[in-house]
């Protein structure tokens, strides 16, 4: 017995410091292996110029390379070097009195600079009508194609192809059966929030109000966009159970920075940005006139574009996208159910770019 016991003494002994080797080994090899995997992701990041970034209310994160791959080779996003807004030390603090709910959005960090009931549901007018030249973009390819002007757009009320109103009309109206090329009725809905051009395009791309209202919703779903349900291109609100109507300040500020983050989107801008104009129908019978309802237009240098809403429901809004002075940075400016929207609008682009620097 005694003998047994020294043989496994001296066995242990002998495998005991091989044992402690290798366990070693194995764990300084494995952590080699996950320093080298941490480096070279860090080196990744460290050259990609471009950060998709997925915005939340309470949290931000930044999408793995694999997805910026994959929105480089689509060849339409925007690539920009990501700088953090901080707010600066000695700024004073902004209170937009007269708005039911305000945002201010830095585009490129998904930063929140400034928020008042920016979650809130609210009906939120023509704003809807940027999402309505979202899906447009997205589903049409050639922007020259030809349009027939449905009868049932020629009774819609508010805003129309040359009418500020539902009674008062200044120029030529659209008329059933004419020829209008997409581009011409993408600028009526932007340049003069006209609520015909809007439906036009929407049925002849869905059918429906209704169905392109599905395409509206979905697409917002994909972008992960869930706060807001969309009844109608135009932004007008249902006769009846109107309340389904809605978005949010925070949700339009998110739909705006992924339209300034993709270059096909840039004929949205570039029409956004024009006082007035004029086209004719394919048959060259009507000239159509077409006047901004963004008034500020003239009055703010840095401005990149931007879009009116008004119905007795939803009250003024207004979003306006400004650039800082260097051109290098891009806020989001929301203002819902706000009677002084252009001077509040202009007072928030002020104060961000005043506030913050971007580092």
């Amino acid at each position: 017995m005694a003998e047994e016991n020294n043989n496994q003494t001296k066995t242990f002994s002998a495998t005991y410091p091989v044992s402690i080797f290798l366990f070693f080994a194995t764990l300084f090899g494995f952590n080699l292996f996950l320093q080298i995997s941490i480096n070279d992701n860090f080196q990744d990041d460290e050259l990609d110029l471009l950060s998709f970034v997925k915005f939340d209310v309470e949290a931000k994160e930044v999408k793995v390379k694999s997805d910026v791959e994959t929105l480089v080779k689509s060849s339409n996003v925007l690539a920009r070097t990501i700088y953090q807004p901080t707010r600066k030390m000695d700024s004073t603090d902004l209170f937009v009195e007269d708005a039911h709910s305000a945002i201010i959005l830095d585009v490129d960090s998904g930063n929140i600079l400034y928020s008042k009931n920016a979650t809130e549901k609210r009906s939120i007018a023509s704003l809807t009508k940027l999402v309505t030249a979202m899906i447009v973009i997205d589903r049409v390819r050639d922007l020259d194609e030809e349009v027939i002007v449905p009868e049932s757009v020629m009774t819609i009320e508010g805003t129309k192809v040359g009418c500020l109103t539902s009674t008062i009309c200044k120029y030529e109206r659209m008329f059933a059966g004419e020829r209008i090329m997409i581009k011409d009725l993408l600028s009526s809905m932007l340049i003069l929030s006209a609520n015909d051009a809007a439906t036009t395009l929407a049925i002849h791309i869905s059918g429906s109000e209704e169905e392109f209202a599905k395409l509206m919703n979905t697409r917002l779903k994909e972008l992960g966009i869930t706060n807001s349900n969309f009844c109608r291109p135009s932004g007008l609100e249902l006769d009846e159970n109107e309340e389904d109507c809605y978005s949010t300040a925070y949700d339009i500020s998110r739909v705006v920075s992924h339209l300034l983050r993709y270059e096909k989107y840039d004929v949205i801008w570039d029409t956004l940005k024009i006082k007035e104009s004029s086209f004719t129908d394919v048959d060259s019978t009507v000239e159509h006139t077409l006047e901004s309802t963004n008034r500020i237009l003239d009055e703010f240098p840095d401005i990149l574009g931007g879009k009116t809403g008004f119905t007795p429901r939803a009250g003024y809004s207004l979003m306006m996208a400004t650039e800082s002075a260097d051109k290098k940075h891009r806020i989001v400016s929301v203002v819902l159910d706000d009677f002084h929207r252009f001077d509040d609008v202009q007072e928030m682009s002020d104060w961000a770019f005043g506030s913050y620097e971007w580092k």
